[in-house]
Order: structure tokens, then C-alpha cells, then sequence
């Protein structure tokens, strides 16, 4: 899988003599980050082969005539005796296009055991990283071990990358080089994203990532593409012309501000999730099949065919989906109670399911493979919430009716006043969420909104009285404007309001179906609103109104690191304290790292299960829940769970390749 290239300056400088490409040993066709003293297929305790599905073949279902996994369509699966990381050649300068396998599909195009291999041999790769990583990590560590003294090592290193170098589990992995004290890298070249276009593709719907890197601690060159344009013909390729800075280029591949060293504030805490991820779209149901599956007719069924929303129903128009939610239900509770739509499941969802290759999924398969467990609390006594499109074009937040369930294309934040609606439809968040955001997609300019960068470490202003009136009337004439213009005007969608507002501040002229689309959201008042909001969010803030995007962001990596100081002293400026600290208890000095306790008591805690692989299935489940988590905040979710007892299971996760282990001994899923 994959090659490296080498090439050494020190065949002379004469012409080479036909032929030309001789072999000069310098040139090696191998796997270019893993090595193995032998592979063996995988056998069970009974010595019957561990396969799985192959992930391609399926075959139609006879009841519902859908495409499903084939159960006959197995591969086998293989162990890696002795993995150990490839040791490269010495060589002046690497450069490289390594293969572009995202973390949650490497077991699919991998499969279990190289994977399993991989993480073993490569134990300081957060298992949540992309796979074009590891040859980031293996030419970052070539490059910081150059004597500049003798010139003897790697000068320095240039890889082409997927765009998502800036997501944060690949971030880690730049940061650990960047930031490291003895040794440090430096980024001397970067580009964020670059258009791909490839004829073997087929389009043009792949965005990349450059990056220059050497020893020392140097400064560097950005480019950001300021025009594109798509040709008609993809293979022509896609004329770009681009803006440059210089300095020091840090792992979010920006110059300037150091957004990425901001902490997560306690403020924020538990308050925004994913929404729900189904695995298995038989879940989604229209309002005539929940009608005939028994909804309006059968007690109870109301709670669990909800409506449903996703990122396109917020952007562009609602598709009229409902969600069959049975979480809290066992399979039992399911079949006697609602037998319509456990048989419907049966044949919709469950032949997926089975070939499923994690074991939650296939046990529990009547339910959401994510159901967002530890946000639900946090929204069960809101009449509404904030919603925005993790990726997108265009950063708008939105209300949304608590009735309708939101699905994992869209960012939950579980607060009802308008005044944060407003704050964070402000530039100054926008600004905020840009720098943190991470652009991916098949265009450029969509970036995606993730909580552990834009919201978790966002310090809110905190607001007076009167600033929290004037903020909270604007929010909601923001949000019931956009609302009242779309009920008017059915096929007029935010991305298309918020396209035409962009070319109105652009200066642009309005006309043809852009003036249409500005008369119908009577675009002049959406600005209108968000000019107010921005002044409003500057004066609550205490900054001029006239900041450049790049002062705006100096000051708020200062008030982060002035609200993580404050919260280590155990002042926490809550968002929601009745929710949040609901017992109103003052943190102790140093504690903050616990101060989730008020939420977590909040939840129902489940009984922890007496045998070891449900005690492991239930651990899974819960961090994949809460993202992150430390053994205590894990075995506080279940009755009588003891840490001692859930410190090896998440460490046997890591080990298994389930679970990230943090430098601070939290685990991530």
C-alpha cells in the first residue's frame, strides 16, 4: 500500500549513459508506514475464520426490495504479527502525495487487523487521525532531526493532503511537532485548501491541503485562495489566483492569532453535540408510513416518530421526514408495544445492521447507532433550540422547535434565549468559527462548525442586563424575520438569502433571480438586522465597532485565556447555570476539570452491566455519547461503576483502536 520515492543528489554530475533508468537502488515499492514480521488469518476461539462483510456486495431485500449487505460476501480478516513502523531511507527532501483515507473508513478499505497494526505501531497517533497522517508524522519527525551543523538528514518535507489537515485530531498531530520545546518545526509553506482535478476521478469534488515543513523556529509563507474559477471542462483544470501573508504559520494553518492554543471554557460545557446519526436511513420514514405504521392511533407512538431535520431541511428546504427514535426502549419493549414498526425495523434496518462490524451496532440495532445520549438532558425542558449546518457555506444559527429531532449534519446548541442567538450570528463569532473551522466539501468556502473548536473554547460577552434585552429582541427578530419570509415564500431557502446578502455587501448589483430573492427575504432588512446585532455584540463586548477580522481575533484568544484563568480559580461564568451547576456550588480552586459533575448527576444513569462485554459495549457507548471524558465522567453515567473498573476498559479501547487516549488522560471516541 502506497510507495516511497527517494532520490540522492550523489550519482555525480555527469550525464547518466544509456539507458537511462537504471536501477540506482533508490527507488522502493513497499508499504511505506507499516511493517510486519508475518500475517495470519484471524480465527475465533473454536479456530473458525473471523470474516466480515466485504462492504461492496449486497443483494435485494425481499420484503422492502432494497439494496442490502449480502451476509454471503465475506472477507477474511487478518493479523499483523510484530507491527512496526517502516523505516524510511535517509533522505535530503521528502515529498509526497500519500493515499487519502479518512479515520472512520480505514477499517473498511483496511481492514481490522492492519488497522489494529497501525495503532499499535504508531502508539502516539491519535486513532481519530486521517491516514495521510502518519506520513505527515514520519517525514515531521525526518525533518526535526536535520543537523544543520553537518547538513546530514532531511532539510525539510512537502506533502500534499486532504483540506482536513486543520480538523482537530490531525491538528494534534501538526501541534505535537510545532509545539514541541527542543525541537521544534516549522510550518515554511502552506496552503488550506486547493482545488483537486483529476480526469481519472471524474470531477473535481476533492479539496487538498500543502504543507511545507522544516526544523527550527522559523516563519512562512500562506497562501489563501482569493478567486477561483471552474472551468467548463474539469480537466482544463481550475484557474486560482491567491493572497499571501507571512509569519509564523501555526497548526491551524493560519498566520496570525493562535486560535488553536485556545482551551475549552467549563462556560460552554455540556451544551452542544452532534445531532443523532442513524446508520441505517430505514429510520427515516414519510408522514403516510408513520400514519400506517399506527402514528395518531397508537398511545405513546407520538414520542418516538418525531419529525426530522437535517443540514439541507435548515439550508435549502424541508423534506417533510419523520425518524422512528425508540431510545430507551429495549427490543422487548419495542415488539410488545409498537409491533408494526418493530416488524417494519426487522426488515428495514436490521439486515444492515447485522453485518454492521461494531458489536453495539448489531446488538442494539433497533436503535440510533448514536443517539446523543448526554445532550438529551440538556434539551428535555427546552421548547426550542439553536441549530446550525456543520458544514456550510454560509454560518447562520437558527431556532428549532424541541419536537423535531436533529440529525448529526447539524450542530445542536441546547439554548433557548435569543440573546446567544444573537451573539452567535454576530461577526464576531462568525469570525471566531471561521478561524476554528476546518475547510472540507465538494466547494470551496464550505467550512465545517465542530464544538471542540468553535463553541467549547468561544468566551461569550458577558452581558448587563439591558445588553441582554437588546441582544435577545434582535435575535429573535432575526430568527421570526427569515421564518416569516420563508412561510411566504415556500421555495426560498437561507442559502439563497444569505448568498444575495453576501453580494449586496460585495457591492454587487441585484438583479435577475437575485433581485427575486431579495425582494422575497427582503434581504435589506436581513442586513439591517445583522448591522445591529454586530454593533450590539461589539458595545456588550467593550471593543470598537471597526475591528479588522484579525483584531477580532487577537482579542478573543486574550479573553479565552483570561476566562480559562478565571474558571481555574473556580470562577465559571455559566451560559445556563440552572442546568449547568444546578446545585448553585462554588468550585474549589484547580477543579474545574470536574465541574461537568451538576450535568452528568443529571442524567438517568444506567445499571452497569455485570458481564465484561457489555460492561465494554456500554463504555463504548457512553464516550461515544460525551466525545470526550475521563474514567470518572464515564463511570458516573452507570449505578455502582467503579473508576478502577472502567480505567482498563477504555484503555483496552485505545488499544483495540476504539478510543483515543489524550495527553491529559481523558479518551476521545
Amino acid at each position: 500500500m502506497g510507495f516511497i520515492c527517494f532520490r540522492h543528489c550523489d550519482h555525480g554530475i555527469a550525464a547518466p549513459s544509456e539507458p537511462v533508468l537504471r536501477d540506482f537502488k533508490n527507488i522502493e515499492n513497499r508499504d511505506a508506514v507499516l511493517e510486519w514480521s508475518a500475517r495470519t488469518p484471524r480465527v475465533d476461539d473454536t479456530g473458525a475464520p473471523v470474516t466480515r462483510w466485504d462492504g461492496v456486495t449486497t443483494v435485494r431485500h425481499q420484503v422492502t426490495g432494497e439494496e442490502v449487505p449480502d451476509p454471503e460476501a465475506r472477507v477474511q480478516v487478518y493479523d499483523y504479527a510484530k507491527p512496526k513502523a517502516t523505516t524510511w531511507p535517509k533522505a535530503t527532501y521528502i515529498v509526497g502525495n500519500p493515499p487519502f483515507i479518512g479515520a472512520k473508513y480505514l477499517r473498511d478499505d483496511l481492514g481490522d487487523g492492519y488497522v489494529e497494526a497501525l495503532w499499535s505501531a504508531y502508539p502516539k497517533m491519535p486513532q481519530s487521525a486521517d491516514l495521510v497522517m502518519f506520513w505527515w508524522d514520519k517525514a515531521a519527525l525526518a525533518a526535526r532531526g536535520f543537523n544543520a551543523k553537518t547538513g546530514a538528514g532531511t532539510r525539510r518535507f512537502g506533502l500534499i493532503t486532504t483540506n482536513s489537515l486543520r480538523q482537530t485530531f490531525n491538528r494534534r498531530v501538526v501541534e505535537m511537532h510545532l509545539s514541541d520545546t527542543k525541537k521544534p518545526l516549522s510550518l515554511l509553506f502552506a496552503v488550506q485548501d486547493h482545488p483537486w482535478v483529476d480526469s481519472n476521478i471524474g470531477d473535481a469534488n476533492v479539496r487538498i491541503g500543502m504543507t511545507v515543513g522544516a526544523a527550527g523556529n522559523r516563519t512562512g509563507r500562506l497562501l489563501t485562495i482569493d478567486t477561483e474559477k471552474v472551468e467548463k471542462n474539469e480537466t482544463d483544470g481550475r484557474p486560482v489566483t491567491f493572497y499571501q501573508q507571512a509569519g509564523k504559520v501555526f497548526s491551524s494553518l493560519q498566520i496570525g492569532a493562535d486560535v488553536a492554543s485556545s482551551k475549552k471554557l467549563m462556560a460552554n460545557d455540556a451544551l452542544s453535540s452532534r445531532g443523532v446519526q442513524l446508520i441505517g436511513s430505514g429510520f427515516q420514514v414519510s408522514k403516510g408510513l408513520a400514519i400506517k405504521l399506527g402514528l395518531g392511533a397508537v398511545v405513546g407512538l407520538e414520542k418516538h416518530i418525531r419529525e426530522y431535520r437535517n443540514g439541507r431541511d435548515i439550508a435549502a428546504l424541508p423534506r417533510g421526514l419523520m425518524v422512528i427514535d425508540l431510545y430507551g426502549l429495549s427490543e422487548s419493549e419495542v415488539k410488545l408495544q409498537f409491533p408494526d414498526v418493530f416488524q417494519y425495523l426487522v426488515d428495514a434496518i436490521k439486515p444492515e445492521r447485522d453485518q454492521n462490524n461494531r458489536k453495539s451496532y448489531r446488538e442494539n440495532w433497533w436503535i440510533f447507532g448514536e443517539p446523543r445520549r448526554d445532550i438529551r438532558p440538556a434539551m428535555a425542558k427546552l421548547d426550542r433550540f439553536i441549530v446550525t449546518t456543520i458544514t456550510a457555506k454560509h454560518r447562520f444559527f437558527s431556532f428549532l422547535d424541541s419536537v423535531v429531532l436533529p440529525d448529526d449534519a447539524l450542530q445542536i446548541i441546547a439554548l433557548d434565549d435569543a440573546s446567544y442567538l444573537a451573539t452567535l450570528s454576530s461577526k464576531t463569532h462568525k469570525t471566531w468559527a471561521s478561524s476554528n473551522a476546518s475547510s472540507i466539501g465538494m466547494y470551496k468556502g464550505d467550512v465545517r462548525y465542530l464544538k471542540t473548536t468553535c463553541f467549547d473554547p468561544f468566551p461569550f460577552p458577558d452581558l448587563t442586563d439591558p445588553q441582554k434585552e437588546t441582544l435577545r429582541a434582535l435575535g429573535e427578530e432575526l430568527d421570526a424575520h427569515r421564518k416569516r419570509q420563508q412561510a411566504a415564500h415556500p421555495k426560498l431557502t437561507l442559502t439563497n438569502m444569505y448568498n444575495v446578502l453576501e453580494k449586496l455587501r460585495a457591492g454587487e448589483d441585484i438583479e435577475g433571480k437575485d433581485r427575486e430573492i431579495y425582494d422575497q427575504g427582503l434581504i435589506g432588512i436581513l442586513r439591517d438586522l445583522h448591522d445591529q446585532i454586530d454593533a450590539a455584540v461589539a458595545e456588550a463586548y467593550g471593543w470598537p465597532q471597526d475591528l479588522s477580522d484579525e483584531e477580532i481575533l487577537m482579542r478573543l484568544v486574550d479573553l479565552n485565556k483570561e476566562r480559562a484563568t478565571e474558571e481555574a480559580t473556580g470562577h465559571i461564568r455559566w451560559l445556563r447555570p440552572e442546568y449547568q451547576n444546578p446545585t448553585g456550588v462554588q468550585v474549589e480552586k484547580g477543579k474545574t476539570a470536574d465541574m461537568d459533575l451538576g450535568v452528568i448527576a443529571k442524567i438517568e444513569k444506567a445499571p452497569w452491566p455485570s458481564g465484561l462485554p457489555d460492561q465494554i459495549s456500554a463504555v463504548r457507548e457512553a464516550l461515544v455519547d460525551m466525545g470526550e471524558a475521563s474514567p470518572e465522567q464515564i463511570a458516573r453515567r452507570f449505578t455502582r461503576a467503579r473508576t478502577t473498573a472502567v480505567q482498563p476498559l477504555l484503555e483496552s479501547l485505545a488499544a483495540l483502536g476504539q478510543a483515543d487516549k489524550l495527553e491529559d488522560g481523558t479518551f476521545a471516541a
